[in-house]
């Protein structure tokens, strides 16, 4: 199958090649995101391939499907950037990866709640200064902590399981009570109960309408004071402008985020010779409390050689057969 590959880097040339050895598809890399705009690269392509910060809106899925696209395969689990349901009525076939590592991400997780909670990224910066004074760079142990992990699919499970050898008390909040974990923590009926007495809460649940803005101004006076909140999920289930005045006000105690909600004009690129126009986010890389990465969490040689594989073993499925198993509906909801 031809396909078109959009907002592809080094990482996804190199892991989507070596797998396609053993598809044989005819692979074109485009280094722009698809959108409204860039949409007719694909023209003559039957499959596109697209990531995390696509804009597959409405009217972008409609000039696909004229230029001949019949499927749209997205190297992630998460697909809130796919209007699933223009993909339908233009009678485009929708697949995504719906697990390739949640280790990867869950361990990176755990990445950040040390290295904020231990001051890690101060204590560097300091050495390759011969700064070696220690003032300012006490931390916290985790087995002190109530530990809140909203959603226990694959990559909360994760979650559970890797903080769990640091034996904190372990909170969960999700409708499906995951029978891998129950033995390793304490499901709650009401997320006000995590809310309140969490000291670190960590979010992998999908962005959907109903999670959009879960943590915003009307929510955060419910938290408990000082708390520290980790998002390796969506960006926008954070209200940013909310969070940051929680962090002015004391309320919030350290934010973790390997993903932002205006990311899309952000990640991925090199901006280091330009200005952050983006004023909200510029004023959360000036707070000492705050630590930033950039949609990093699942890049591992594992989770990449996953998703290579699995993106293209959807479109040699529905080459094949004309349907695919990891396909999306316009009902789906869950991202994670």
């Amino acid at each position: 199958m031809k396909i078109a590959i959009f907002a592809s880097k080094g990482y996804d040339r190199e892991s989507l090649s070596a797998a396609n050895i053993q598809y044989g598809h005819e692979l074109m890399f485009y280094e722009p995101r698809l959108t409204k705009n860039t949409a007719a690269l694909a023209n003559g392509y039957e499959g596109v391939c697209v990531f995390v910060n696509d804009e597959v809106c409405r009217d972008a899925i409609c000039q696909l499907a004229e230029g001949g696209t019949k499927i749209i395969c997205t190297r992630s689990a998460g697909f809130n950037q796919i209007d699933l349901e223009a993909a339908e009525a233009c009678g485009i076939v929708v697949a995504r990866v719906p697990a390739y590592s949640p280790n990867a991400v869950s361990e990176f997780t755990v990445g950040l709640i040390l290295t904020l909670g231990r001051k890690i990224h101060r204590a560097f910066n300091r050495v390759r200064e011969n700064n070696f004074e220690l003032d300012g760079l006490q931390g916290f142990e985790i087995r002190d902590k109530t530990i809140g992990v909203i959603g226990t699919g694959r990559i909360g499970a994760a979650v559970v399981k890797n903080l769990s050898g640091f034996g904190p008390r372990l909170l969960a909040f999700d409708s499906y009570h995951n029978p891998e974990i129950k033995h390793l923590v304490e499901y709650v009926a009401d997320i006000n109960v995590l809310a309140r007495e969490a000291d670190i809460i960590t979010l992998h649940i999908p962005l959907t309408p109903e999670t959009f803005h879960i943590i915003n101004a009307e929510t955060i006076p419910f938290l408990k004071d000082g708390v520290f909140i980790v998002n390796t999920s969506r960006g926008a289930l954070l209200d940013t402008a909310a969070v940051v005045e929680g962090l002015k006000s004391g309320k919030i105690g350290f934010l973790a985020m390997d993903v932002y909600e205006e990311e899309g004009d952000l990640f991925f690129q090199d901006l280091s010779s330009k200005v952050i126009r983006d004023d909200v986010f510029s004023r959360l890389l000036t707070l000492p409390n705050v630590l930033v990465t950039g949609h990093q969490a699942f890049l591992t040689d594992r989770a990449l050689d996953g998703i290579a594989h699995t993106t293209l073993a959807n479109f040699a499925e529905f080459e094949s057969s004309g349907q695919c198993t990891n396909a999306l509906t316009a009902k789906d909801t869950r991202g994670n």
